[in-house]
């Protein structure tokens, strides 16, 4: 099985499938599972086995990359896939069809029923996700007892996840003749002033569903200016606020409000997902591969699923480290681990 997952992994790096351009892999993956076909559209499948009344666990996979930093083609080397996607997340999409060709002969035997979602567009903001067009359309995912994102997790259970807020500050003065900058109002002062209490935040613990989280407020981006000679009239700042699970949406828009002192416009807003761990699927899940249980202290398509009513959870082959880097990898022995975890999991009663 080793060899068979590192191959597989291998094949799936070395189709090219940038956001907005999966459709090659989208076609390789329809011929490549071996389970029927639910639910298809250029953006999304789903297969399963037969419907029993078992515990539905839905594994999902994204199919998309970030753009290639000259990592492709990719190779095997030193016990490791190395490639663009390898760790984010093709070798959890390998983890998946070889769990499916596994599943297809042994369904009688299964403890519960067994999903497939492939996407695209999930390394884009979450305004293009394909998610909720399946959610509209395929009514099978919405009976999930649990999702697994197969995302790089090193291994272990990673629960709930972040919210993601951005906006931009917008931190308005007069224009004037920067040798008289008296006669009007620099908005780059305005903005040093309003940005020292987003400078001076300090990280926050949380505890969520037993787990700790930590919120964090980061200016990411700053433009301003007119000319060397010209007192700015206006400066526009970028800012990111990760908050934990149990945090209302509104309240955490109403925080960052208090926070910045200027105008504040929210641009894009990814609720968090809640701690799952009260299931008894993903109890089953922890004990089938003796797994650590962590914090997701970072946004993942699971706050998309839990959004719906779902248990959803992180667990994949991938280290976090590699991820979107130049040397992305994954060791073959994780992805033979992650395989074993699902197995055990989808015969454990």
């Amino acid at each position: 099985m080793a060899h068979d997952l590192a191959r597989r992994t291998l094949e799936l790096v070395n189709i090219p499938s940038e956001s907005r351009d999966e459709q090659r892999i989208v076609e390789h993956i329809r011929h490549a599972v071996s389970l029927p076909l639910t639910y298809a559209t250029d953006e999304a499948l789903l297969f399963a086995t037969v419907r029993t009344g078992r515990p539905l666990v839905l594994l999902a996979g994204h199919l998309d990359t970030v753009p290639a930093q000259d990592n492709l083609p990719g190779r095997i080397e030193n016990g490791s896939v190395i490639g663009l996607g390898a760790s984010d997340m093709k070798g959890g999409v390998a983890v998946m069809i070889e769990l499916a060709a596994w599943a297809a002969e042994r369904s009688t035997a299964l403890a519960c029923d067994l999903g497939f979602l492939f996407f695209v567009r999930e390394e884009l903001p979450v305004e293009e996700s394909a998610l909720p067009r399946v959610f509209a359309e395929a009514p099978l995912v919405l009976e999930a007892d649990l999702v697994v994102m197969l995302e790089p997790t090193d291994n272990a259970i990673h629960a709930g996840c972040l919210g993601n807020l951005n906006a931009t500050a917008v931190f308005r003065g007069e224009s004037a003749h920067s040798a008289r900058p008296w006669q009007g109002v620099n908005a780059i002062d305005v903005a040093v002033r309003g940005l020292a209490p987003v400078v001076a935040a300090e990280p926050v613990e949380v505890e969520s569903g037993g787990l700790t989280f930590v919120e964090v407020l980061s200016a990411t981006r700053i433009a301003g200016g007119i000319a060397d000679n010209v007192i700015p009239d206006r400066v526009d700042v970028r800012l990111n606020y990760r908050y934990a699970p149990g945090r209302e949406p509104a309240e955490a828009e109403e925080r960052l409000r208090e926070l910045v002192g200027g105008e504040v416009e929210i641009t894009s807003h990814s609720p968090p997902a809640r701690v799952a761990t009260d299931s008894e699927l993903v109890e089953r899940l922890r004990r089938a591969g003796d797994l650590a249980v962590e914090p997701k202290q970072a946004w993942t398509p699971v706050a998309e699923f839990a959004a719906q009513g779902l248990d959803a959870v992180n667990f994949g082959p991938g280290a976090t480290r590699y991820a979107h880097r130049r040397d992305e990898r994954v060791e073959i022995a994780e992805l033979e681990r992650t395989f074993e975890t699902l197995v055990e999991l989808a015969l454990s009663r």
